[in-house]
C-alpha cells in the first residue's frame, strides 16, 4: 500500500497455470481453416465430418422429447433406454450377447476417449499408439501428465501397416496403455482380425490396458458389414475401453453425444468421472441417439454408400496425376495423399487453399508419421469432390 491506495502488480497469468493446460497444442487443422474460412468458392474437406443435416426422424425424436417436458437432469450413466438400445445395437452388429451395463453415454465420443484415457493414465505413465493418428488422443494424455508414444507405421505402394512388434518395443514399465484407432483417422488403414488378436494377446500378458477407438467402424471398404473389431474377440474381464460416437454414422457432429463400453464392474467410476465433468447428457439428444440407433439403418447405409463413391471420385481422379502419391483408403472417409517434391504440408495446405479454394488438413497435425500428407474427407457431396479434384490436380504440377 502506498499513501492509503492499493499498488497493482502486473502478474504473469499464463504463467501461473498448470504446465499441462498451458502446454495442451493448438489444433494443426485451425490455421488453415483460419486462413480461408470466408473464402468465396470454398469447398472446405478439411475436417472430419460429411456435409448431410442430420435426418428429420432423428431431431424429431429430441423435439419430441424437449415437448414432453424431458429438460431435467437425468441417469449419468445414460438413460436405461438408449443403454439397452446401444446392447441391441451391438447384439445385431456382432452376433453375441451384450448387457446394457457395458454401455455409458458420454457427451461427445471425444468426451468417451478423455473418461477411458482418465481411468487409466496417470502423471509420469503412458500410453503407446500408431503413428499418424487423430491428436486428441495424444493431447488428452498430456492433460493427465502423462505421456502418449507414437509408433510409426509404414507407408508403401500398397498403403499404410503396423508392425506388431515396433509396436510392443515401445512398451516400458510406466505403459499403461495401448491406443488403436481402427479404420484410422487419418490414414484410412484397417487392422485385421489377426492383429487385433495380437495385440489382445499381448495386452494380456502385460496386464495392459486397450483403448478402441472404432468411431469409424462401420465405414469399412473390404467387403459387406463393419471393419473387424475388438468386440469379436474380446472376453467378459478383458481390459477394453471402447470409444465410440454417434456423430459419423448419423450425421450428429453437432449434437456432442457417444459412448463408452466398459467392463460392467467400473460402471460407478466411470458414473463419478461422469458427474465431475458434465454431469449427464441431455435426455432429448439421447432420445435423438435412440431414434438413430433403432430407425437409423437406412441412412446409415447410405452414407457408407454415400462415402464409398467419394472415395472412389477422389482416388480415380488423384491417380491421374503424377505428382500425387496415394493408397486407397481401407476404411474411414478420409484419404491421405501427398504432393512429390514437396515435404512443408503445412505450407502446402495453405498454398492449396489460396490457390484452389479446397481446404484440406494438413499432415502434420496428426503427429510426425503424417509429415508430408494432405488429409481429404470424401464423405461430401460428389459434384464439390470432383471440382476438388480437379482444382487440386490442376495446381499439382504448378507447386514446387
Amino acid at each position: 500500500m502506498i499513501f492509503g491506495k492499493a499498488t497493482y502488480v502486473a502478474r504473469d497469468v499464463i504463467g501461473g497455470l498448470r504446465a499441462e493446460a498451458r502446454l495442451a497444442p493448438e489444433s494443426g487443422i485451425v490455421e488453415v481453416v483460419n486462413a480461408a474460412r470466408d473464402r468465396e468458392g470454398l469447398i472446405p474437406l478439411w475436417v472430419g465430418e460429411g456435409d448431410l443435416p442430420t435426418p428429420e426422424f432423428i431431431c424429431n425424436a429430441a423435439k419430441a422429447s424437449m415437448d414432453a417436458g424431458e429438460t431435467f437432469y437425468t441417469h449419468q450413466r445414460g438413460i436405461p433406454e438408449l443403454r439397452e438400445a446401444l446392447a441391441g445395437y451391438h447384439r445385431d452388429l456382432y452376433r453375441k450377447p451384450f448387457s446394457p451395463e457395458q454401455f455409458f453415454v458420454t457427451g461427445s465420443g471425444m468426451q468417451a476417449m478423455q473418461i477411458a484415457v482418465q481411468c487409466v493414465v496417470g502423471a509420469g505413465e503412458e500410453v503407446v499408439f500408431p503413428s499418424p493418428a487423430w491428436p486428441n488422443l495424444a493431447a488428452s494424455v498430456g492433460i493427465m501428465g502423462g505421456r502418449a508414444v507414437p509408433v510409426a507405421m509404414d507407408h508403401g505402394d500398397a498403403g499404410w501397416s503396423l508392425d506388431p512388434q515396433r509396436l510392443f518395443d515401445a512398451v516400458t514399465p510406466q505403459t499403461r496403455a495401448i491406443y488403436l484407432n481402427s479404420p484410422s483417422n487419418p490414414t484410412g488403414w484397417v487392422a485385421d482380425r489377426q492383429l487385433l488378436t495380437t495385440i489382445l494377446d499381448e495386452a494380456r500378458d502385460r496386464g495392459l490396458w486397450i483403448l478402441a477407438d472404432e468411431v469409424y467402424g462401420r465405414f469399412s471398404y473390404q467387403g459387406a458389414g463393419p471393419a473387424p473389431s475388438f468386440n469379436e474377440i474380446a472376453e467378459p474381464d478383458d481390459r477394453i475401453l471402447f470409444i465410440n460416437t454417434f456423430s459419423k454414422n448419423w450425421a450428429m457432429t453437432g449434437w456432442r453425444i457417444g459412448w463408452l463400453s466398459a467392463p460392467p464392474e467400473m460402471g460407478q467410476v466411470i458414473e463419478n468421472l461422469i458427474q465431475y465433468s458434465t454431469s449427464g447428457v441431455p435426455v432429448f439428444s439421447q432420445r435423438a441417439a435412440i431414434a438413430a440407433l433403432t430407425e437409423g439403418g437406412d441412412f446409415l447405409r447410405q452414407q457408407i454408400e454415400r462415402a464409398e463413391n467419394g472415395r472412389r471420385i477422389v482416388v480415380d481422379g488423384l491417380s491421374e496425376s503424377n505428382r500425387v502419391r496415394l493408397s486407397a483408403p481401407d476404411g474411414a472417409f478420409y484419404l491421405f495423399f501427398g504432393i512429390d517434391g514437396v515435404d512443408d504440408c503445412r505450407k502446402l495446405a495453405l498454398d492449396l487453399v489460396a490457390r484452389t479454394g479446397v481446404g484440406l488438413a494438413p499432415g502434420s497435425a496428426f503427429g510426425s508419421g503424417g509429415e508430408g500428407f494432405l488429409r481429404l474427407c470424401f464423405a461430401r457431396n460428389p459434384d464439390q469432390l470432383k471440382v476438388a479434384v480437379e482444382r487440386i490436380a490442376s495446381a499439382a504440377g504448378e507447386l514446387h
